[in-house]
């Protein structure tokens, strides 16, 4: 196989382009320097991957989990292989209308890059997945007047360790003798038919995963309409400031998943599109917009991005992309035991709130067994500064308060915005940006946009630029004011999602995404020096209303489910974390009151109470009551008598069963499985979590229990504490069982929920 071993790297980089050398060289064959070797005995093992090249196409790569087909168009059609089936969503169009990828130049689309099958390169794969698999390289070229010389490189890879998924890049080569621009590259194009699954179903009636940072509130797992559509922008600034994502979209029926994305470890400028087309397919792809131009004998390679295919719901492609990333040398630091208890926040009082009213909640917080108290927003005097308010913090009030909260055996949490400053434009809500001093004392630290402007974030506030290693100990020293000098135990980080490119000229980048790229950095900071202070404190990244950023995600060890918008978010947001950072992850459920939130006069009453759909899917419980009685402002969190019983009863539970230091198993199929429910195993015992489908309805039926060993169990609802009798898990192992587990039924009737613990007799 030839080798590219000497290449011109691309140096011509304008926002968005991600200029990434490690790129260009691995995505054309060049293993990425640093790779950890496999050992001799396992390098010596063959691959169990087969490769079956077809004159004239199409090239089959076929695992025992799944087969992918490249077909003489460049689409790579994927099919979950299950028992004894090949199942698919993926339904082409003829001809090179079903082309898995194009480019655009000079405002023209070339689409019929005609792929050589005679001439098909198959070798070892040698990269970070696995020390065994298959890569298959194909060339091609099109025949249109306007990509004369530009030669086109698909390469895909799958592993032995990584069965469903094929990963693929692209290279464009400029072989000619004229400058090429290459305007808009979309790769990993899918059109996908639910009815290759069920033929009863509408051709867009998929459940989906949407990981972008697309708008506060909108739910990233959706059940697919007519007429949706979503750009899906990731790791750049989106609108209001919002912005980074997880760069994953996925699909699903009862039987069969695909999903597609990348796997590069930094949060690259580009789009995953979803669209419902006119003939009712959905149509998803990856594009991203280079706008370079390619001199000859140049080239542009994209990210490394997959398809996969499984069995089961979001779940199963966002595990399998963080194990990817895992590999890529993404690193998931352990929860500490603080990560898993209660916490109450003081945002019942928001932005006015004072020590007196902080500390006293106290005699509530420890009658509820509530560990943690967190100061949350407006305590400070600017953001960019950090400095408490002079109304309603004088002095060292804070530090005293915290004080205060440790001797009557409090723990405390400090809400801040990193990399936000106050540059004297704008305001949000009440507070009118004056300018911070360290804008005033360094004002070339702040990311510039592409008119020499202060760029926008979050809150529009202007931007730090998190690349510069005076910013990044800037943030470090800031770390050791809250928690070693004010004597806080850890962090809530709000509105983080992502920040601007960065122009400013002084910074010297080789792109304006490094300040994109760097964001990590930062929060790397932040969460080391914490670490280091104080081993058992909790940092938490707040995302608020969409999911994460995969650049940050790393460094936090208590994920949120960020301003959720009712409790179906809760349980559905606590899943993907699940996924994404593991079964044991400590993900805080947001306050209880998000769980109900009607909407009235353009505000939300946030009046909810349902502990259920955080305690039974594994979450750690939160609340933001406030207590004494201080008025009507208050009214819809001030913890009433008879609110009391209720948070008592649940907060008794929570930290009596602790689920979410339990293991969560993906049992159930949301969408499909009826009534939602969820599974946890700890201690020896199995727990189990469902769901009505309408809250307020009696739901009647049977449920099954996942996950069993043979045997009698005995079933306890610990809601209620009512003792449901025996099952034998004897039964035929149900469909999403394990080998040698049962899946006994119980005949139940509840309304909202049911929650059981089922312990081995």
């Amino acid at each position: 196989m030839k080798r590219h071993s000497k290449l011109r790297l691309l140096t011509i980089c304008s926002w968005p382009q991600v200029c990434l050398v490690v790129l260009v060289a691995s995505l054309l064959g060049v293993t990425s320097c640093g790779q950890s070797a496999a050992p001799p005995a396992e390098q010596a093992l063959p691959s169990a991957v087969a490769v079956t090249v077809n004159p004239g196409g199409p090239v089959l790569l076929k695992t025992q989990a799944a087969e992918f087909e490249i077909l003489p168009s460049g689409y790579i059609q994927a099919y979950l292989l299950k028992d004894g089936k090949r199942l698919t969503l993926d339904e082409p169009e003829p001809g090179t209308a079903s082309a898995g990828g194009y480019l655009a130049s000079g405002g023209k689309e070339i689409r019929d890059f005609a792929l050589d099958f005679d001439h098909v390169q198959v070798s070892e794969a040698h990269g970070k997945l696995g020390a065994r698999g298959k890569r298959v390289e194909i060339a091609g070229r099109s025949p249109a007047e306007e990509a004369a010389g530009i030669e086109k490189t698909l390469a895909v890879e799958v592993y032995d360790d990584f069965p469903n998924l094929a990963l693929t890049t692209v290279a464009y080569k400029n072989a000619g003798t004229a400058d090429f621009k290459l305007d808009r590259v979309v790769e990993q194009r899918h059109r996908l038919n639910a009815a290759l699954a069920d033929p009863k179903s509408p051709p867009y009636r998929l459940w989906s995963f949407q990981g972008s940072s697309y708008d506060w509130g909108r739910d990233d797992v959706i059940n697919l309409s007519r007429n949706f559509s979503q750009p899906n922008l990731m790791g750049a600034i989106n609108r209001r400031g919002l912005g980074g994502g997880i760069p994953v979209v996925a699909f699903w029926t009862a039987t069969v998943g695909e999903a597609i994305g990348h796997v590069e470890t930094l949060p690259l400028v580009l789009s995953l599109p979803v669209k419902v087309g006119p003939d009712e397919r959905v149509e998803a792809s990856l594009e991203l917009e280079p706008k370079i131009t390619l001199k000859p004998g140049e080239a542009f390679s994209t990210p490394r991005s997959f398809v996969a295919v499984y069995a089961g719901d979001f779940y199963e492609p966002l595990h399998l992309y963080s194990s990817a990333l895992q590999r890529e040398g993404w690193t998931l630091p352990k929860p500490t035991n603080e990560d898993y208890n209660m916490s109450w926040c003081g945002w019942g009082y928001e932005f006015d709130v004072t020590p007196a009213e902080m500390l006293g909640t106290v005699p509530k917080l420890k009658e509820l067994g509530i560990k943690w108290a967190t100061l949350d927003d407006r305590w400070f005097e600017n953001y960019g500064d950090w400095e408490p308010r002079p109304d309603t913090f004088p002095g060292d009030a804070i530090k005293k308060m915290v004080d205060d909260f440790h001797q009557q055996g409090i723990l405390a949490q400090i809400w801040w915005l990193p990399i936000g400053v106050e540059d004297g434009q704008g305001k949000y809500e009440s507070h009118r940006y004056v300018t911070a001093q360290v804008v005033a004392q360094h004002p070339d630290w702040l990311i510039l946009d592409a008119n020499g402007k202060h760029a926008r974030m979050a809150r529009g506030l202007a931007a730090l630029c998190p690349a510069l290693p005076e910013v990044q100990e800037y943030h470090k020293r800031l770390t050791e004011k809250f928690i070693r000098d004010w004597g806080f135990d850890g962090h809530k980080l709000d509105n983080i999602f992502t920040v601007p490119a960065c122009y400013n000229p002084k910074h010297h980048h080789k792109s304006p995404a490094e300040s994109i790229n760097a964001m990590g950095e930062v929060y790397k900071a932040i969460f080391q020096t914490t670490r280091q202070l104080k081993p058992e404190s909790v940092t938490q990244s707040c995302p608020c209303g969409t999911p994460p950023n995969l650049v940050w995600l790393a460094y936090l060890d208590q994920a949120v489910t960020a301003d959720p918008v009712g409790a179906m978010q809760v349980r559905r947001r606590i899943k993907m974390y699940k996924a994404l950072l593991g079964p044991q992850a400590a993900v805080y459920g947001d306050h209880v009151e998000l769980t109900d939130m009607p909407r009235a006069a353009g505000s939300y009453a946030e009046v909810g109470k349902d502990f259920a759909s955080t305690i039974g899917t594994g979450g750690v419980v939160g609340t933001k009551f406030v207590w004494p009685d201080y008025g009507a402002k208050f009214k819809n969190v001030y913890l009433t008598p008879e609110k009391e019983v209720h948070w008592k009863k649940w907060t008794a539970i929570y930290n009596a069963k602790m689920l979410s230091r339990g293991t969560f198993l993906n049992l159930y199929t949301l969408g499909y499985d009826v009534p939602e429910g969820y599974a946890i195993a700890k201690d020896g015992k199995m727990y189990y979590a469902f769901f009505a489908p309408e809250p307020a309805q009696p739901w009647k039926g049977q449920v099954e229990l996942r996950g069993l060993q043979p045997g009698k169990y005995r079933v306890f609802d610990y809601d209620n504490g009512k003792d449901l009798g025996t099952i034998d898990a004897a039964s035929p192992p149900g469909r999403a069982s394990l080998p040698g587990q049962a899946s006994p039924k119980l005949s139940t009737e509840f309304t909202h929920h049911l929650l059981l613990e089922v312990s081995k007799l």
